[in-house]
């Protein structure tokens, strides 16, 4: 359904590729889906597809572009689990952010009049980023990591938002969900649901960490999400 398409650096002095699924027809809103550590992967990929049967136009930038272009890892290999770590811990989030920017400025020239954001993982983070960074219309993070680190930053959000917080992730331990819960609790542009017993990654749409209940429920709540806000 999609393809990629490549987007200039806000400073113009590069380009990177984004997947991009169309709807059939016009459509005034678009979706950027912002990956995991994995890459924009078939997982990430269809993630787009579905969004555009619904209407939208989906933009997944490849992030890791000055790492690696066209990273496609699967998080249930352990050397490609490995391999992703690498890269995040090598990769500049401030960056992806400009560069998740420069993907919304470009769904506006597309024609897109409001732009909700969605990630996962360290996409998840991205987006709650964004939301404090960025002129995107709403965000949604799934399981996003260190979250209750950047709460400093909450005050730049005008936006709605939105966060899927699994009880039993283990790379966003008790302590920081707790975090997340009581620094967010006054801020009226954030919504949080919490998934009880479920681990990272829940929502992934292939591969073992999939819990298929959780998905739906939290899919759900995000295209429900959407539909208020980017109408």
């Amino acid at each position: 359904m999609g393809d990629f398409t490549p987007i200039s650096t806000l400073s113009g002095d590069g380009q990177f590729d984004a997947y991009v699924a169309q709807p059939e027809g016009d459509a005034k809103t678009a979706i950027i889906v912002i990956q995991e550590i994995f890459g924009v992967n078939e997982g990430i990929r269809r993630k787009c597809d579905s969004w555009a049967k619904t209407g939208y136009v989906a933009y997944a930038p490849d992030l890791f572009w000055r790492l690696e272009p066209g990273v496609e890892l699967d998080a249930d290999v352990p050397a490609e689990f490995e391999t992703a770590i690498g890269l995040m811990q090598k990769f500049d989030q401030d960056q992806g952010i400009r560069d998740i920017e420069a993907t919304i400025k470009a769904a506006r020239a597309a024609g897109a009049e409001k732009v909700g954001l969605v990630g996962y993982c360290l996409g998840g983070r991205l987006a709650f980023m964004a939301a404090c960074r960025t002129d995107g219309d709403a965000f949604v993070g799934y399981y996003g990591v260190g979250i209750d680190g950047l709460l400093s930053e909450q005050q730049a959000i005008g936006k709605p938002v939105l966060l899927h917080v699994p009880t039993a992730d283990h790379f966003v331990l008790p302590d920081a969900q707790k975090a997340m819960h009581e620094g967010l609790a006054d801020n009226r542009h954030v919504t949080l649901f919490d998934y009880e017993g479920l681990d990272h990654g829940f929502a992934a749409e292939t591969g073992k960490r999939r819990d298929e209940a959780g998905a739906e429920l939290a899919d759900k709540r995000t295209a429900d999400f959407f539909a208020e806000h980017l109408a």
